[in-house]
């Protein structure tokens, strides 16, 4: 029985030209927003994962298809809103820090921010800063 790959992994491709390309311009100015803070906090460089998703590191991770490596802290920079992954764990107890972060919505492992400019920027620098660390503690 042949497994097949899971389609998010790092591709290779240009972050700045994926961000460039993005169609509404508030939208792209968050994305590159979005990577410098990522990058700042986590040290690590964007990489492209899949073909809408730019992460930061990589970690292993099991699940039906078995072990993968998925990014630690990550977004994309989506038409609805800024998706932002790695800083929500719809699993764990809830953060009290998203109470403090402004409008958003969440999911099973993600965020949605309409407006990058109506969160709080402290609190979502936070959050990234929080979800590194403890991503490195548990290896």
């Amino acid at each position: 029985m042949v497994m097949s790959k899971i389609k998010t992994r790092p591709t290779g491709e240009d972050v700045t030209a994926f961000l460039d390309s993005v169609a509404e311009e508030r939208r792209r100015a968050e994305g590159h927003a979005m990577r410098s803070l990522m990058e700042r906090v986590s040290g690590e460089k964007a990489t492209m994962w899949g073909p809408s998703m730019v992460g930061f590191g990589a970690q292993p991770y099991t699940n039906t298809t078995g072990t993968n490596d998925w990014f630690v802290v990550g977004f994309s920079p989506r038409k609805a809103a800024m998706t932002i992954y790695g800083i929500h764990d719809s699993y764990a107890a809830p953060d009290p820090l998203l109470d403090a972060l402004g409008p958003h919505t969440t999911g099973k492992s993600c965020v949605y921010v309409k407006r990058l400019d109506q969160v709080d920027q402290d609190v979502l620098e936070q959050l990234v800063r929080n979800a590194w660390r403890s991503s490195h503690e548990e290896t």
